[in-house]
């Protein structure tokens, strides 16, 4: 099955060096492309991609504009960022506006192609070097995850996790999980206990990293 995909870069000749690679792997096609996020929710409209595949920095509409519109009309297709920065901020806000993956333009074509892959199948792919420079940023985890600890989340807490990823603060994660703000902020310190980090940035970047949300 060949995966369809939305190209959005300002640069020409990289989205040309991109769609040739691309479809010469033979699994996935180019089916749009735009210069920036102007015309993103028409073309995904139109033309229906698996994948999105986003840079970050253009002009008008830059990348973190373009997802802040598709989380606005809660568009379910997978944004896949593809870009040169891998700033902390910017990473950061990119999980929480929704971008399921985040790779740098040196990444290997087959790498791209299986990140588009693994978006399309429902999953998650943030380049490792990114996720580990991050939390090496923070500082030091204190104690990592025991297994044990990991498999001892509950249900419930694996969705306050994937919640926390989208940015919801603990007031907005009390109200769609029908709690009160007290037993959130209390069920957040079971999370970092049982993943060994001290803060919601930590646990949001190891839960990516350890698969446990997407």
């Amino acid at each position: 099955m060949t995966l369809r995909v939305l190209l959005v870069d300002d640069q020409m000749l990289i989205r040309q060096g991109i769609k040739s690679l691309l479809q010469l792997s033979g699994q996935v096609e180019v089916v749009a492309e735009a210069a920036d996020g102007s015309v993103v929710l028409e073309l995904v409209q139109v033309h229906q991609p698996d994948v999105i595949l986003l840079d970050l920095s253009m002009p008008k509409v830059d990348g973190i504009a373009t997802l802040e519109l598709l989380k606005q009309q809660q568009l379910k297709t997978p944004v896949l960022i593809l870009t040169t920065f891998e700033e902390h901020d910017l990473v950061l806000k990119s999980i929480q506006l929704g971008a399921k993956g985040y790779l740098l333009k040196d990444v290997s074509l087959d790498s791209l192609v299986s990140a588009i892959q693994t978006l399309h199948q429902g999953g998650t792919c943030f380049q490792s070097t990114i996720t580990e420079r991050l939390l090496s940023g923070l500082g030091p985890v204190s104690n990592f995850p025991r297994p044990a600890a990991i498999e001892e989340l509950s249900e419930k807490e694996l969705q306050i996790l994937q919640l926390m990823a989208s940015g919801y603060a603990n007031k907005e994660i009390a109200s769609a999980l029908y709690k009160s703000e007290g037993t959130i902020k209390n069920q957040i310190s079971s999370i970092l206990a049982k993943l060994g980090v001290r803060d919601r940035t930590r646990a949001v970047l190891l839960a990516l990293e350890l698969g446990l949300i997407h």
